[in-house]
């Protein structure tokens, strides 16, 4: 039996008898970590270019805003099918064939001649990120048991956090280097060797998937969770367009569709059929409705926090691109470490990481929002460091934790669907924090006049929906604690044991 068949047969994380390490494992994962740093990546790299992009290619505020919103709605609404294919068909070839539509679509990206080609491959190249990223979680369920589980989702995690947060400092970088006229097109191109070497590497030690029962694919469910997501995704990536006061129409339309999506699932399991999203996965995995939660409620607010930052400190305080990615360095390096570290202890304390995290998180967050709002302006990005640094920390015992927390008891077999769903959270709740946020903070400028004004209370909005998590992750860890209490036996009970006898 080969090891990917063994995975497939795995009914969670605790691994059956038939498992045996893929020898090639630890080599594998820094491939697919590689890729999904390159996807998360380009999320947030090119916002500082916007600015250059729209100046070279004469392009209007609401063209250029296309080139970040476009990316992240057709990930998003790739993901649980992308998921499902990789189920039904085979990972490695999904995750190659999109790793490959995402280097070229980025080398198109970098050569487009004007806004409307440039506007195009960035919605395929999202496309073909949205295909890549549910393989990743569903590799390492499929390759790692245990505790190297939850060691391998420690660096997943850390390249989620450090993707996220320093996508600011390496593309003001990248500006800096290659001139801010044409250096926007090497955002793009710095994709295209990597992503050449992670293809090569990737054909050599990722395994291969055994076919999940006979491939089948729920095309009319397809077509109906694309609408849904479609719905909600489109008025948030044009609101400053006006897309939310003109499109809130779609909202009422995207859950009335999602209705119809998950009654048709249900449809589905009854009749013995593969779904697309089985509904089981909410209804009886342990953990994954409430981690799904957690993430998509985090995301919320971790995802607007970073274009929040750069208004303040590129408008507000007049500082570079660079300068102003530099200025939250100190949350990208917590980040990253902690979930490297809360990989190895998420066996221990499980969900209590997350709660601790969080923590973490709304107390160096609050800090950060007071010192940039009365402390000295000279003195302020300096003395905010370090609590940018704590938050930073919690946040690495966050992501990490909770993907490992809500995939733990997945069948291998369905861990492409319930990664994509997981993510398909975790980018609505980014793209309504990225919406929200900014909004808010020109909301508060433009009746205030204060930029420190405005970024407390973005902040502090950003911190509620963390307030939020928080509770939901306290409930599931207060849950799990109970469910893995010793039985207490009564004084009788205890009285009547044979063992308790013969020691007395």
């Amino acid at each position: 039996m080969t090891t990917s068949e063994a995975g497939d047969r795995d009914p969670g994380a605790g691994g059956g008898d038939d498992y045996q390490p893929d020898p090639h494992r630890w080599r594998a994962l820094w491939v697919t970590l590689v890729a999904g740093f390159m996807s998360l990546l380009d999320v947030t790299i090119v916002a500082v270019a916007l600015p250059t992009i729209q100046n070279d290619l004469h392009a209007s505020p609401a063209q250029v805003q296309w080139v970040v919103s476009g990316y992240s709605l057709t990930f998003a609404l790739a993901l649980v099918t992308a998921g499902r294919l990789g189920d039904a068909l085979d990972r490695r070839r999904i995750f190659l064939l999109a790793l490959c539509g995402f280097v070229v679509f980025s080398a198109a990206c970098g050569a487009a001649p004007d806004i409307m080609l440039l506007v195009v491959a960035r919605l395929a190249q999202g496309l073909a990120a949205g295909f890549m990223a549910p393989q990743n979680s569903a590799l390492i369920q499929q390759l790692f048991r245990g505790a190297e589980r939850g060691r391998a989702f420690g660096y997943f995690g850390a390249t989620v956090g450090i993707s996220s947060a320093s996508g600011p400092v390496i593309g003001g970088t990248i500006l800096a280097l290659a001139g801010e006229q044409q250096g926007w097109r090497w955002v793009f191109y710095v994709n295209v060797p990597i992503g050449i070497l992670a293809v090569l590497l990737g054909r050599r030690l990722l395994p291969r998937t055994r076919r999940s029962g006979k491939g089948h694919v729920d095309v009319p469910g397809v077509l109906l969770l694309g609408l849904g997501v479609f719905a909600f995704m489109y008025p948030l990536v044009q609101a400053e367009a006006g897309g939310l006061s003109r499109l809130w129409w779609m909202f009422p339309v995207g859950v009335l569709v999602l209705t119809v999506f998950v009654r048709r699932q249900r449809r589905l399991v009854a009749r013995g059929t593969q779904p697309l999203l089985d509904p089981r996965l909410f209804t009886t995995v342990r953990g994954y409705a409430v981690g799904a939660g957690v993430g998509t409620l985090y995301f919320l607010g971790f995802s607007g926090v970073w274009l929040v930052f750069a208004l303040f400190y590129q408008h507000g305080l007049d500082f570079s691109p660079l300068r102003s990615g530099l200025a939250v360095t100190p949350f990208a390096l917590g980040s990253a470490g902690a979930a490297v570290v809360s990989g190895r202890l998420v066996d221990r304390f499980g969900r209590l990481l997350t709660v601790w995290g969080l923590g973490g998180v709304i107390v160096g967050l609050g800090s950060t929002a007071l010192l940039l709002r009365f402390a000295p302006l000279d003195i302020a990005p300096w003395i905010a460091a370090p609590a940018l640094l704590i938050g930073g920390i919690g946040s690495g015992f966050v992501v990490s934790p909770n993907i490992t927390m809500t995939l733990r008891d997945v069948p291998v077999r369905m861990a492409g669907a319930a990664g994509g769903a997981l993510q398909t959270g975790q980018r609505l709740g980014a793209a309504v924090g990225t919406a929200a946020l900014p909004g808010l903070f020109y909301l508060v400028l433009g009746r205030a006049d204060d930029y420190r004004v405005a970024l407390a209370i973005a902040l502090g909005a950003a911190l509620t929906t963390m307030l939020t998590s928080l509770a939901l992750a306290v409930f599931d860890w207060r849950r799990d604690r109970r469910a893995r209490a010793p039985h207490r036996k009564c004084p009788e009970e205890v009285a009547n044991n044979p063992v308790h006898a013969r020691q007395n």
